[in-house]
């Protein structure tokens, strides 16, 4: 009689992705957090920080491709609680150390296991929604990463107020842990969840989902070293990619230096900076739930992918180059709406995954997924380490400019690189 039921799993799982993407930004995130502390107690300077800061970004960013391909061969089930586990387990030990070549390798080894949970959220919703749904789908997971830091970011600090800057990481591993099997123990592909309905299955399928094979016992199709030329000889893809880094760039300025700007540019006590520090993550929440409503309801009524899923993004990048207004004030609520505004765009244009989904041949969804966060990760090398060249002489106005510069480059990708939004089909040669 269940089967026979309309179900709606597929909102379950997606509760379980939000999730897991808000303990996945909490570990990339921490640090910074801590960085004001654990400067002093490590004696570390801002370049080297931003060394410390670059680790995640460079492992995470070059493991993105293997990790595509990997997302693409291995259960989302097995894959997503193994590299859970072992991230929570580093982020747990930098909570141990008192050495800085240490604490970059475990930061190295955060990147390493976290490299291939982009991929993997994006196939689990491309299995999971059909087109129609999936900008939304994706608005909702991705939003798990600001949501999560705003109301986080507050209590992070509490927890660093009371624990410090090692307890802030072994409570943060610990969550970690806890979840992983959470994971494994409630996450089924469509085919293999034992309560979805057949007419949700049906409702999926037929709405573009990639549901998996009725055959199980058939082979997947082995990786070809070939396939790479796939990720990079086609110009919409480039423009996808570009964006991604640029998007990337405003992203990395929150996620690692933002708490040390407040307190050491601006003057902010810590409590403080954990209070107001949560409203551009409130704005970039917004922004992002905003842009995947919008764009699937554009799509709903009719629009074409160009209106409906370029929109968005395009008048995000636009709107984050207004960070560099900051730079022109002192008043501390001004700073705050300056970068609220620029991290709401940054939100607005953050379904840029939706692209990964649309464009990519059905049969190399990972590896194109994994190139996307390659390129896009690559700002978090970039933009670490330069800004903390930029800052060495305390002043943050040439980081902002940086960044600002960086989003009008992605508006400018988007704009004149991307073209017609429709799936790149790979004509097989016989």
């Amino acid at each position: 009689m269940g089967k026979k039921l309309q179900t709606k799993k597929r909102y379950n799982i997606l509760a379980m992705l939000f999730i897991t993407v808000v303990i996945n930004y909490l570990d990339r995130s921490n640090i910074s957090i801590a960085a004001p502390d654990l400067r002093k107690d490590l004696n570390i300077d801002t370049v080297q920080m931003g060394y410390i800061f670059a680790a995640f970004s460079w492992t995470y960013a070059l493991l993105q491709i293997p990790g595509g391909i990997i997302a693409d061969k291995i259960k989302s089930r097995v894959l997503y609680t193994f590299i859970l586990t072992f991230w929570s387990i580093a982020t747990l030990l930098q909570g141990l150390i008192n050495s800085l070549v240490i604490l970059i390798g475990l930061r190295g080894s955060i990147g390493v296991f976290e490299a291939p949970s982009y991929p993997i959220n994006n196939l689990v919703v491309s299995r999971w929604f059909p087109e129609n749904e999936r900008a939304s789908a994706i608005a909702i997971y991705t939003s798990g990463q600001f949501l999560g830091l705003a109301f986080l970011t507050p209590v992070l600090a509490a927890i660093q107020n009371y624990l410090g800057w090692r307890g802030l990481f072994i409570v943060s591993g610990v969550i970690g842990i806890i979840w992983a099997g959470v994971w494994y123990y409630f996450y089924r592909d469509p085919r293999d969840h034992s309560s979805v309905s057949d007419s949700e299955l049906k409702l999926i399928e037929e709405g573009g989902g990639l549901v998996g094979s009725k055959n199980k016992n058939k082979p997947s199709e082995k990786f070809k070293w070939s396939d790479l030329k796939y990720a990079f000889v086609y110009r919409k893809l480039w423009g996808i990619y570009i964006g991604q880094f640029c998007l990337g760039a405003t992203t990395m300025f929150f996620l690692t230096w933002f708490p040390t700007y407040l307190i050491e540019y601006r003057g902010l006590n810590f409590l403080e900076t954990g209070f107001l520090g949560s409203i551009p993550f409130l704005a970039a929440f917004t922004g992002v739930l905003l842009s995947g409503f919008t764009s699937d309801l554009l799509i709903k009524k009719g629009f074409s992918a160009e209106i409906s899923r370029k929109v968005p993004i395009i008048f995000g990048m636009l709107l984050s180059t207004i960070i560099i207004g900051a730079n022109y004030t002192d008043n501390t609520t001004y700073v705050i709406v300056f970068l609220a505004l620029a991290f709401f765009g940054n939100g607005l244009a953050s379904i840029a995954w939706v692209f990964v989904s649309l464009l990519a041949p059905k049969k190399h969804l990972g590896l194109i997924g994994g190139t996307f966060n390659f390129i896009g990760g690559l700002s978090g090398v970039v933009v670490s380490i330069v800004i903390g060249f930029l800052v060495q002489d305390g002043d943050f106005r040439p980081a902002l400019f940086f960044v600002g510069a960086l989003a009008l480059t992605g508006f400018l990708s988007y704009t004149l690189i991307v073209g017609k939004v429709e799936r790149i089909v790979i004509k097989e040669k016989h």
